[in-house]
């Protein structure tokens, strides 16, 4: 058995580890920034829609995404307890539930997204532009949930750098295609918000793609049992949603609140709407960086969990806050001292960029409580105790839709104090899952179990 002290777990192979999911992160983050950046001079209408446009198919997405975590912390257990032809099982049970949720998820969002957006948006102009990006970006989820077990079995095995790689073909895409299709550039029409989506859609392809022929040439595809379909076993996939069912309602519900606060901002006015969608798009930067080495806690503490070693993960916890604060702080500060160079990234009106800057410093200062709550809560999914993850992120989630309520619902608050709420959500968060994790209720056994009958 390897010590902490050895060469796994340490600080290096925490950050070799991390260092290519958040490359990766960097590149996706690209991808909004870009559409963020065109869209940002086209119009604030086109800005505003896409922020309502583009956390609606988020809420969409992130149910079939929440899966493939749960499918990341199976994996992870399976790899750290050498069960490896069960990993390829595990991947192709993921892959074909996931592409029965996109075809359903397609033709329900066909024929209810547009009375949805018009029953949500107040602004007719936002509703029409809305309706036009999800039509073009619902259907890339056929590419994007089969990508996301791609990346559930590369991020659960620790072979996380074949993600740089796909990620930056990933990113290349989508700037070229949306120069192309929003500005109608190399012959093509100027599509506007439709071609941002379109853009999108057509990234996500590529991505999966790349996956595919990368799992064909380079892994070792008998190892892990993917040399062939696994034969459909609903016994397994039943077992699967013992963890996965937890963690794909978990993440729908989490960013399905991220959604109202949006709905809530957009009754505010277009303005509102727009500097929330810029302030949106800074904070995935520095979300990259926590969702790297939150990810990378999710899938050390499931390995862990699947070697028997449960008095490491404490000691793993503690290195990969040391690591996400250094990098977070570091960012968060020359956010605050250059504001108004960041904003400008994303948008070429002054009078947007002097009305984002308080909005913008109060979402930076929130990441000195999300590294701890995301940290903490990953920890406490990577354990496969994702019920008790739920339950923890739903208190949490109760506690900040109070607060939205008041402050935007009902007081109708300057747009940066609404910002505040994230700070709320990320205290309590962080209270609830470090308190688990100190109790130690979750050692001792292992509530991930997939193994065949």
């Amino acid at each position: 058995m390897n010590d902490m002290k050895g060469p796994r777990y340490t600080y290096r192979h925490i950050w070799n580890i991390s260092f290519p999911i958040l490359v990766s992160l960097v590149m996706e983050q690209l991808i909004g920034m870009t559409d963020t950046a065109f869209l940002g001079r086209v119009g604030e209408v086109e800005l505003g829609a896409s922020a309502i446009a583009g956390v609606y198919y988020m809420v969409i997405f992130m149910v079939g995404f929440g899966f493939s975590i749960g499918a990341q912390i199976v994996i992870g257990s399976r790899n750290g307890s050498r069960d490896y032809g069960e990993v390829g099982r595990v991947f192709y049970h993921g892959v074909y539930f996931l592409l029965a949720l996109a075809l359903v998820v397609v033709i329900v969002s066909e024929l209810v997204s547009p009375w949805l957006m018009a029953q949500m948006v107040s602004s007719s102009q936002v509703t029409d532009a809305s309706v036009s990006y999800v039509r073009w970006r619902i259907p890339g989820l056929f590419f994007a949930f089969v990508t996301a077990m791609f990346r559930a079995f590369y991020i659960g095995t620790m072979q996380t750098k074949t993600l740089t790689l796909n990620s930056m073909a990933m990113v290349a895409s989508n700037v070229l295609f949306n120069w192309m299709l929003i500005f109608g550039k190399a012959g093509f029409p100027a599509l506007g918000i439709a071609g941002a989506a379109i853009g999108s859609t057509l990234a996500e392809g590529v991505s999966l793609l790349f996956f595919v022929i990368y799992t064909f040439i380079h892994t070792d595809r008998k190892r892990y049992a993917l040399n062939r379909l696994a034969r459909f076993d609903f016994a397994l996939l039943r077992r699967m949603f013992s963890v996965s069912g937890w963690t794909m309602i978990q993440s729908f519900v989490s960013v399905l609140t991220w959604f109202i606060f949006f709905l809530y901002v957009e009754h505010l006015g277009e303005r509102s709407l727009a500097v929330s969608n810029i302030v949106r798009a800074v904070s995935g930067v520095l979300w990259m960086v926590v969702a790297a080495f939150a990810s990378t806690t999710n899938t050390l503490v499931s390995n862990l969990m699947g070697e028997g070693r449960t008095d490491y993960v404490e000691r793993v916890i503690r290195r990969v806050l040391t690591l996400t604060y250094a990098i977070t702080v570091t960012i968060c500060i020359l956010f605050i001292l250059f504001p108004k160079s960041v904003i400008a990234i994303y948008t070429d009106i002054p009078e947007l960029i002097g009305t984002t800057v308080p909005s913008m410093i109060v979402m930076v200062t929130s990441y000195l409580l999300t590294v701890p709550a995301q940290i903490y809560f990953q920890a406490v999914s990577g354990t496969g105790d994702t019920k008790t993850a739920f339950r923890l992120e739903l208190i949490a989630l109760m506690v900040y839709m109070v607060f939205c309520t008041i402050v935007i619902a009902w007081v109708q608050a300057n747009v940066a104090i609404c910002w505040v709420g994230e700070h709320v959500y990320s205290l309590s968060l962080a209270l609830l899952a470090m308190r688990y994790i100190v109790s130690g209720r979750w050692k001792g056994h292992s509530r991930i179990a997939v193994h065949s009958a």
